[in-house]
């Protein structure tokens, strides 16, 4: 878990570094992805989840 953990942290640094210079491309998306499968082995992926079904709840309730 503490592995997991510190790599889900480092990649997550690492995105958001390559999100502000505006550098996010194939290669970036890949990490990204990797990001997101560990991030679904840690204890934050129940917190995450509710988070995203709240969001998709409320568009869901918008009329357009």
């Amino acid at each position: 878990m503490l592995v997991t953990t510190s790599a889900v942290l480092l990649l997550g640094l690492l995105i958001l570094f390559l999100v502000r210079i505006r550098y996010l491309r194939g290669f970036e998306a890949g990490l990204c992805t990797i990001f997101g499968f560990l991030l679904a082995q840690t204890a934050a992926a129940p917190l995450i989840q509710g988070a995203l079904d709240a969001t998709g709840a409320i568009l869901a309730q918008l009329q357009f």
